[in-house]
């Protein structure tokens, strides 16, 4: 039997590998990671892949790595260098790769790094990574051949791409925050390009993140884009994840506009050319957004959260955009059908662009409701999915209006709230959100009172 590799089993994801450097996760992992999905190439008839990293210390030597694994099986890689995670995408449909591998470790600490990865123009997780595993622990490799490598500059081909949707109208005032991280230098030279008064900042890519975490969806992260906007009378503030794949948005007056109320301006702006189309937004998103996209007559559908099974139901249904609560912001109008933040935020300030309403009025003309932030309760990780099969089987018992697309979505006269196992961690994922703070109450009660009934002690943590 060939040779054998055994992945630490935590770093195998569903959504991607990923882990802590020279711990769990070593130059070994990276080159069976590239053997395996090798493997896989040749199986499906593949004989190319594009591969890219984000700016960590690690990633070359792992990329470096990798690369090896894939042209052990006879792989032609095109190695794009260093970009955000959408080039990647970007390369891996335009240039018609058989797959496409991204070295990055998204918005995690430094000393973490791993692997996105995409089977021609699909997306690669669940079954797909345990996949990798299984061929690497068995040592079922392809027969082993030479492969070749070829250095690719898609960067330039990307920026442009970025700004030639943009749709130039007003001048706009604008702050940009790559947080150091993969997109900074992709920003830049879009930047560059567009009309108006641009600041950017902190878009030298530094793989310490010296001034922020690279994470805009947890607030104190935006605090040094929301003080520009305030002090350079902006438009808007545009902040990025590590990896450039998640958008975080200020308005005018400072204030956080969170994925799913982005997607209400997105969804009216589609709609208004597109009638009767479909969205799609993740079950933590709120009502707001569903009834919004029902109103101006396209078809709400709700999905299960996570980037890799959003893109997946796009494909399925044709679905023209799609978002998560996490800034996850997928166009498949326009565009390619993929998660990609610096594109998100070219489509937004083209909306912006073309009209006379600012982004905070839009913000302001939103429905009025009152929300608890993600709350993230610890849960033994063998215990979280029948934690939420129990409550299920509770409200299906008592006749509640329930959602069971992903975990258990509860509608009462207050509003809603969400109960789900994560698909990462050892924690169990709820959201509540009402009309008012008394209903806010009520509704964080009922999940409370759930939640004990099934043992599980109420101490959150907020946060992505």
């Amino acid at each position: 039997m060939s040779e054998t590799h055994r992945f630490d089993p935590t770093i195998l994801r569903e959504y991607d590998i990923r882990g802590t450097v020279d711990d769990n996760l070593s130059q070994r992992d990276a080159w069976a990671i590239g053997r395996a999905f090798g493997t896989i190439l040749r199986e499906s008839g593949a004989a190319t892949a594009c591969v890219a990293r984000d700016g960590r210390a690690s990633s070359p030597l792992l990329e470096a790595a990798l690369v090896k694994g894939l042209m052990a099986c006879g792989i032609e890689v095109w190695r794009l260098g260093l970009g955000p995670t959408p080039m990647l995408y970007f390369a891996t449909v335009t240039l018609g790769a058989g797959g496409g591998i991204m070295v990055t470790g998204s918005h995690n600490p430094p000393d973490m790094n791993g692997f996105k990865f995409m089977l021609g123009k699909r997306s690669f997780f669940g079954q797909d990574i345990k996949r990798l595993g299984d061929i690497a622990a068995e040592g079922r490799w392809c027969e082993e051949a030479r492969g070749k490598v070829e250095m690719r500059d898609l960067l330039t081909d990307y920026v442009n791409r970025m700004v030639q949707d943009f749709r130039p109208g007003r001048d706009l005032t604008v702050a940009w925050d790559a947080g150091n991280g993969a997109a900074g230098e992709a920003m830049a030279r879009v930047v560059k390009r567009l009309p108006g008064r641009h600041i950017l900042m902190y878009e030298e890519i530094d793989a310490t993140f010296p001034n922020h975490h690279p994470d805009p969806t947890v607030p104190e992260n935006l605090a040094d884009l929301i003080e520009t906007v305030r002090r350079e009378t902006c438009d808007a503030g545009i902040a990025f994840d590590g990896d450039g794949d998640r958008i975080g948005v200020v308005d005018g007056e400072g204030r956080i506009l969170w994925g799913d109320q982005l997607m209400v301006i997105f969804a009216r702006e589609l709609l208004a050319r597109r009638p009767g189309e479909t969205i799609i937004a993740d079950v933590k998103a709120s009502q707001v957004l569903f009834d919004e996209i029902a109103r101006l007559g396209g078809k709400p559908l709700m999905w299960k959260t996570g980037h890799s099974l959003i893109k997946t139901k796009m494909a399925e249904t044709n679905a023209p955009l799609a978002g998560e609560m996490s800034g996850h912001i997928f166009f498949a109008d326009g565009y390619l059908g993929y998660d990609d933040a610096l594109y998100a935020a070219i489509r937004l300030l083209s909306i912006l662009a073309a009209g006379t309403t600012s982004l905070a009025a839009m913000r302001d003309a939103l429905p009025s409701v009152v929300n608890t932030p993600e709350l993230r309760i610890p849960c033994d990780e063998a215990r979280k999915v029948a934690v939420v099969t129990e409550v299920a089987a509770r409200l299906a018992a008592s006749g509640a209006d329930v959602s069971e697309v992903d975990g258990v979505r509860v509608r009462t006269k207050d509003g809603w709230w969400l109960l789900r196992a994560s698909n990462t961690q050892a924690v169990l994922v709820a959201r509540c959100e009402a009309r008012d703070v008394a209903g806010l109450k009520r509704l964080q009660d009922a999940l409370v009172a759930q939640l004990t009934e099934s043992g599980v002690e109420f101490a959150p943590g907020a946060g992505h």
